[in-house]
């Protein structure tokens, strides 16, 4: 693994990573997250004033990421916090490139794609690594950030495209986002896919897994959805990720060990998902 020169100059430093541990705690707090950004996005979108709401969703994705990179290693409730908030804010964007801007849903996952891989192209010419499990530096975690939106704003455009533009509604979607959501990882347990690609293409997906059977459960049956209401969803998401990130909190069973830079001119090691 190449050693970017961000890390060389602070060899013999002790790192603390800042993102959570690959499990499956992970992934099921983190499509229930893109489910409850869906439904309250959707909610404070139709029940305040729209540019309200998208302030409101700025001020506090801008919180939260402030929040995230003051503390000094990974800490559940404030990692978990911003992940809601892009979920939430991430999700008024790609609504506003559609309602507000007009852009067709196909050609806004396609805008985000691209930024999205440009995102990714700068990262690894930067860093040599696109590994989430060496988030120890400053510059690192930016990177990590911006991809994260990145896969939000597209996974949105993208989940409404598949449901809307080529008519597969709610559940058809869900399903079919559920099965992309796998194929990354029986390539990566069963056919040695590269690691890094497999929870990146995984991480993709669950944004449209989850809003897809947000909207599934909270649309009225008119657009084919159950009819619940974003607010009922949104509020019953909410309870389960408080409980899990609670559970996280106190178990502290995702929390990755702490990098050591050496002072003999080894990098950190990197595990690859």
């Amino acid at each position: 693994m190449f050693e970017s020169s961000s890390v060389a100059r602070h060899r013999g430093r002790r790192f603390y990573n800042k993102v959570p541990e690959i499990t499956i705690y992970f992934w099921i707090v983190k499509i229930l997250t893109t489910a409850m950004g869906e439904a309250t996005s959707d909610y404070l979108v139709y029940h305040i004033n729209p540019y309200l709401a998208v302030i409101l969703g700025g001020i506090g994705f801008v919180v939260a990421l402030f929040l995230q990179f003051t503390v000094r290693r990974y800490m559940a409730w404030v990692y978990w916090l911003l992940v809601v908030m892009v979920a939430i804010f991430g999700t008024m964007v790609a609504d506003v490139t559609h309602i507000v801007l007009g852009v067709p849903y196909d050609l806004s996952t396609t805008a985000f794609a691209i930024i999205l891989t440009m995102v990714f192209v700068f990262w690894y010419r930067v860093e040599r690594t696109l590994s989430i499990h060496s988030i120890v530096t400053r510059r690192r975690e930016v990177f990590y950030w911006a991809a994260v939106l990145s896969t939000f704003a597209m996974g949105t455009a993208t989940g409404d495209m598949t449901a809307m533009t080529l008519h597969l509604g709610y559940l058809a979607s869900g399903i079919l986002f559920i099965v992309l959501f796998i194929l990354p990882a029986i390539g990566f347990f069963g056919f040695r896919l590269n690691g890094i690609f497999a929870f990146w293409f995984a991480y993709v997906m669950t944004r449209p897994l989850g809003a897809s059977f947000a909207d599934w459960f909270s649309k009225p049956p008119s657009i084919t959805g159950l009819g619940y209401g974003d607010g009922v969803v949104a509020g019953i998401l909410t309870v389960f990720i408080v409980i899990l990130v609670g559970y996280l909190t106190v178990t502290r069973r995702d929390v990755q060990e702490d990098k050591l830079i050496e002072g003999n001119g080894n990098s950190i090691s990197v595990s690859e998902f």
